[in-house]
């Protein structure tokens, strides 16, 4: 497995599972979007591990994970791996100086979920995406390059738009993973609310869910907008980028929204035409500001 091949092999992971995400990125100057696919391709790597490797047999998948966090200790360590995600995801880590923390964290959360499947409470659904979704935000900052000075300022806006993206998929995904054993949603959540599991396994959008899921919304529309600030704290040639997702997703909670909050139907898709219009929005900034900034002497803002 060459460098080439792996950062290739990353890309088309982002792109067939991350097409909101992917078209994002590609208002990314080169240089970066390829890191940011390394940094996603190692991500959906190990979740589709925990997801679906070995069916329904936890210690399989176990194992399975024992050993890409083996095989990522040795490629760390300097030693060949026959794995597809791990040469450009270590190139990736290096090359930029991502935090060791930040993949640990992560991968403690994908390990969680082998054997945890409910959160009692929001606080303890925030500590799941502690590693699941705002460590990937903090692995992302460093390629997305801040303005000077903003380094740490940075980091919570990260962590929050993180988080954003994660809980608006456990809302866009409630049949989707429940079917999997799993529900993201905190039961106290339901209990406050009076959702039962089995409403949601029989697909019921009761009124009582509708109401769940748009509180729910609510929360998430709560992080999208702490995260905001941390935009204009990136470098201009990133900006676009997260501008995009961040449309993009906030998009899927416009879709759940105009839906009545019915998750269970059919799951939440911005239209294809909505996702270019936003692509298109975002375009000329991009090429502005890539164009500036090659321009800029180096040592100036």
């Amino acid at each position: 497995m060459t460098l080439t091949t792996s950062y290739e092999h990353c890309r088309r992971l982002n792109a067939r599972h991350g097409r909101s995400f992917y078209l994002a990125t590609l208002l990314l100057p080169g240089w970066k979007r390829r890191h940011v696919h390394a940094l996603y391709g190692f991500a959906r790597h190990v979740d589709d591990i925990v997801d679906e490797h070995g069916a329904a047999d936890p210690a399989v998948r176990a194992a399975a994970l024992d050993q890409v966090t083996a095989r990522l200790h040795a490629a760390t360590a300097g030693e060949p791996v026959n794995d597809p995600v791990l040469p450009a995801f270590v190139h990736t880590v290096r090359s930029f100086g991502v935090e060791r923390a930040d993949i640990d964290a992560f991968l403690a959360s994908m390990r969680s979920d082998l054997t945890v499947t409910r959160y009692a409470t929001y606080e303890d659904l925030l500590a799941y995406m502690e590693g699941s979704a705002a460590a990937i935000g903090l692995m992302m900052l460093p390629v997305l390059e801040t303005v000077p000075g903003a380094e740490q300022t940075a980091r919570e806006p990260a962590r929050e738009l993180g988080r954003a993206f994660q809980l608006t998929n456990f809302i866009r995904d409630v049949a989707e993973d429940l079917e999997r054993g799993r529900v993201y949603l905190p039961q106290e959540d339901l209990v406050e609310f009076g959702v039962t599991e089995s409403e949601l396994a029989r697909g019921a959008c009761t009124r009582a869910v509708r109401e769940l899921v748009a509180f729910e919304a609510d929360r998430a529309r709560g992080h999208y907008r702490r995260a905001l600030d941390g935009v204009k704290l990136l470098a201009p040639s990133s900006r676009p980028c997260i501008r995009a997702a961040y449309e993009l997703y906030g998009g899927i909670l416009g879709q759940i929204a105009a839906a009545g909050h019915d998750v269970l139907a059919a799951r939440a898709r911005v239209p294809r035409r909505r996702r270019a219009a936003i692509y298109a929005r975002h375009l000329l900034a991009a090429s502005a500001a890539v164009r500036a900034e090659r321009r800029s002497p180096a040592g100036t803002a």
